[in-house]
C-alpha cells in the first residue's frame, strides 16, 4: 500500500480524498495555489505545497516535480483538471508514480470521443448519430455541414470533455454559431483542448449511469445504477439511485451492457458508465468517465461501498475482493450539488466570503464540503461549494429527508441555488420519478410555484418584517440613565 498520496485538485473533492487517505493511515499532501492558501484541503492535508504556475491545477509537469521532491509514491487527480489527461498519466508512468485511474493505454482510448463511439457501435451497441470527425475554430464551414446533415436539435461536445463543460444544445440552425463559439473558448480553458465534435440530440431523454469497478486481473462488478437526468447546461443538479421507474427487464439490460462495454475498452479502476434512455425505453451508449464522479456518493449510500477507498486499492494493486453477488443496493439515496450562483439571475456565479455555514444533520444524512465560517469561494472555478447526499428506506422517506436537509442549511454572504431544489422537489414529474432531462427547460422558471399555503403565508411576513425594518426612520434617544446628570459627578 501507498504510504504517501499527492492530491492533485482543490475543493470538495480534494477534501473527500484527503480524508480517505487520513482513514487509510496514508500520508496527504495537499496542493494550493495562493487564493486556496487557506482552503480546507490544505488545512487537513498532512503536507502541502503552492502552485506557482500560472496554469494551476492544470500543469502536469510541476504537479510531478512536486511529487518526486515530496517522495509521493501515488497521486490522485479528483475529478476534473488532469484526471482523464492521458499524456499527464504516461508521465506520472514514466517517473514511477502510479496515478490513482485507469492506466495510460486505456484513458487514451477512451479520450478519443468519436472511436470509442464508433468500437461500441461496431460491437453491435446503439449509441447516438454523430460526426465522424472533431472541428477546430478554423472549421466552421465543414461543422455547419454536419450539423445540417445530422439535424437539429443536436449537441455540441468537446473531445477532451464529457456532457457537462463545453457542451451545448442547439436546437436550431440560427444559435448554432454562437453556441460554437463560446463552446470552442471553453473546451481550450478548461481542457486545453478546443476539438469539437457533434451528436444528434435525443430529447426528451433520462440520464442512466452505472457505476463500475475493476482490477488489473480482469475482475469487474458494477454497482447499479443512478438516475441524473435532471440537468442545468447537461450538469447534474441532482442524483439518486436507484433510477426510478425502471423495469427489471430494463434494469438488467443496462447494467449487462455496462459490463459489456467496460470489457470491451478494458476498463481498470473506478469508473462510470454513461447512457440515454429515450421515451422508448431504447438505451444508447454515450460515454466512459475513467474516473471518480461528482454524484459517487449516493452509490455509497445505497451499497455501504467506499469508492475512493477503493480506488486508492485497486490503484496499488489488490485484486477486486467484491463479488458481484456480494454488492446488495438497499434503500434510496439522493444527492444535490449545491453551487454558489443565482440561480433566478441566470445562474450568475456568486463568489464570496461565507459569513454564516450550518450544516444539515441528523440520521442518514451527508454533505461533502470545502466551506466553513469564513471561508472565501472564489470566482475562478466551477460554482461547487458542497454536496449533500441523504439516504432513505425507500424513494418517500428519502425525498422527505433531502427536503428537510435542504431546509437545515444555513448560509450568508453569498447566493447559492439552495432555493432551485427547494422548487425541483415540489414538481409534480419529479415526485412521480417521471422527469427527464427537460425537466428545467425553456418556460419553467415562469411557471408558479406549487407551494402550500402556509409557506406562501409565512414568507408573506418574512416579506413584511423586512420591508418595516429596512424603511423605518431612525430616532435616536438619549438613555434615562443619563438625563440624571450622575455622569458629570467630580467623584467619577
Amino acid at each position: 500500500m501507498f504510504k504517501k498520496v499527492l492530491v492533485a485538485n482543490r475543493g470538495v473533492i480534494a477534501v473527500r480524498v484527503v480524508r480517505a487517505l487520513r482513514d487509510m493511515g496514508i500520508w496527504s499532501v495537499a496542493l494550493y495555489e495562493a487564493g486556496d492558501r487557506g482552503s480546507l484541503h490544505v488545512r487537513l492535508a498532512d503536507e502541502c505545497y503552492e502552485l506557482t504556475s500560472p496554469l494551476g491545477y492544470m500543469d502536469g509537469a510541476e504537479i510531478l516535480d512536486i511529487a518526486r521532491r515530496v517522495g509521493a509514491d501515488a497521486i490522485h487527480p479528483g475529478y476534473g483538471f488532469l484526471a482523464e489527461r492521458a499524456d499527464f498519466i504516461r508521465a506520472c508512468e514514466e517517473a514511477g508514480i502510479v496515478f490513482i485511474g485507469p492506466p495510460s493505454e486505456v484513458v487514451a482510448g477512451l479520450s478519443s470521443k468519436i472511436g470509442a463511439l464508433e468500437r461500441a457501435q461496431r460491437a453491435g451497441l446503439a449509441v447516438a448519430e454523430h460526426s465522424s470527425q472533431a472541428f477546430r475554430p478554423e472549421d466552421f464551414d465543414l461543422l455547419e455541414a454536419e450539423a445540417e446533415a445530422l439535424g437539429f436539435p443536436l449537441i455540441i461536445k468537446a473531445c477532451a470533455g464529457g456532457r457537462g463543460r463545453a457542451t451545448r444544445v442547439v436546437r436550431s440552425p440560427k444559435g448554432l454559431k454562437k453556441a460554437v463559439e463560446q463552446a470552442h473558448a471553453e473546451a481550450k480553458i478548461v481542457f486545453g483542448d478546443d476539438r469539437l465534435f457533434l451528436e444528434r440530440a435525443i430529447l426528451p431523454c433520462r440520464f442512466i449511469d452505472v457505476q463500475l469497478l475493476g482490477d488489473r486481473y480482469g475482475n469487474l462488478v458494477h454497482l447499479g445504477e443512478r438516475d441524473g437526468s435532471l440537468q442545468r447546461y447537461n450538469q447534474k443538479l441532482l442524483a439518486e439511485a436507484p433510477a426510478p421507474n425502471l423495469t427489471a427487464e430494463q434494469r438488467s439490460q443496462v447494467l449487462g451492457m455496462a459490463l459489456d462495454i467496460a470489457r470491451l475498452f478494458n476498463f481498470q479502476g473506478v469508473g462510470t458508465i454513461e447512457f440515454l434512455m429515450d421515451r422508448e425505453g431504447q438505451f444508447y451508449f454515450s460515454e466512459i468517465k475513467p474516473r471518480i464522479q461528482v454524484e459517487h456518493p449516493v452509490t455509497e449510500m445505497v451499497t455501504r461501498v467506499d469508492l475512493v477507498k477503493e480506488q486508492i486499492e485497486l490503484a496499488a494493486g489488490k485484486r477486486l475482493t467484491l463479488r458481484q453477488e456480494d454488492v446488495r443496493v438497499e434503500g434510496w439515496a439522493m444527492q444535490c450539488r449545491i453551487n454558489a450562483e443565482d440561480p433566478w439571475n441566470n445562474f450568475l456565479p456568486s463568489p464570496g466570503v461565507l459569513r454564516r455555514f450550518r450544516l444539515p444533520g441528523g440520521p442518514n444524512v451527508r454533505v461533502d464540503t470545502y466551506g466553513y465560517s469564513g471561508c472565501e469561494v472564489p470566482v475562478r472555478y466551477d460554482p461547487i461549494l458542497a454536496k449533500v447526499a441523504v439516504w432513505g428506506q425507500d424513494r418517500s422517506e428519502c425525498l422527505n429527508r433531502l427536503r428537510r436537509a435542504l431546509q437545515d442549511f444555513a448560509i450568508t454572504g453569498l447566493q447559492t441555488n439552495l432555493p432551485l431544489y427547494q422548487r425541483i422537489l415540489d414538481e409534480p414529474e419529479f415526485i412521480r420519478g417521471e422527469y427527464t432531462t427537460q425537466l428545467i427547460w425553456g418556460s419553467w422558471k415562469t411557471r408558479p410555484a406549487q407551494s402550500p399555503p402556509e409557506l406562501l403565508r409565512d414568507l408573506a411576513v418574512a416579506a413584511a418584517i423586512a420591508y418595516v425594518m429596512r424603511h423605518r426612520a431612525v430616532r435616536p434617544t438619549v438613555p434615562e440613565r443619563f438625563q440624571s446628570g450622575w455622569h458629570r459627578s467630580p467623584r467619577w
